[in-house]
């Protein structure tokens, strides 16, 4: 079950969806892409959701616009979901959520990758290990940028 789900509000929304699955996988952390519009197919998007609170751990929705996506994975399911827009101008309405309806949003597909882990890294120490390790590299790329200026 320590998987991610991630959907996206249409096919276009694939290339971003991509390189969030790719940085899981450098994570240890399996993921599925799967298509649901919340505007065109929210009939699917409530069937959806419970289909993947079974088995995924964490789901991260991908949309654009006018993302009601996120809201609607975060408002029937019981697994966190991370909204990670495609596009910084579409941040606004991942943002703007009614009262009760609780996702985080989180800019870049390697940081939505990350969260996610994080996520899963709190009961799989496997993706807890991979987690430190990526952490430590940043600081490590950090040390040696400083190094080469000086």
């Amino acid at each position: 079950m320590n998987s991610v789900a991630i959907v996206m509000g249409s096919k276009s929304d694939l290339e971003h969806a991509k390189k969030i699955a790719a940085a899981l996988k450098e994570l240890g952390v399996a993921s599925e892409m799967r298509v649901a519009s919340a505007h065109k197919t929210p009939a699917k998007v409530l069937k959806l959701a419970k289909e993947l609170e079974k088995k995924n751990s964490v789901v991260i929705a991908v949309a654009g616009l006018s993302n009601a996506l996120s809201g609607m994975l975060a408002g029937v399911s019981t697994v966190p979901v991370i909204t990670c827009p495609p596009n910084a101008d579409d941040l606004l309405s991942s943002l703007r959520m009614p009262s009760g309806i609780a996702h985080a949003t989180v800019l870049g597909a390697g940081n939505a990758a990350l969260f996610a882990a994080k996520i899963i890294g709190r009961t799989d120490a496997n993706v807890r290990k991979k987690v430190a390790k990526a952490l430590a590299e940043n600081s490590r790329r950090v040390e040696r940028a400083d190094r080469e200026l000086r």
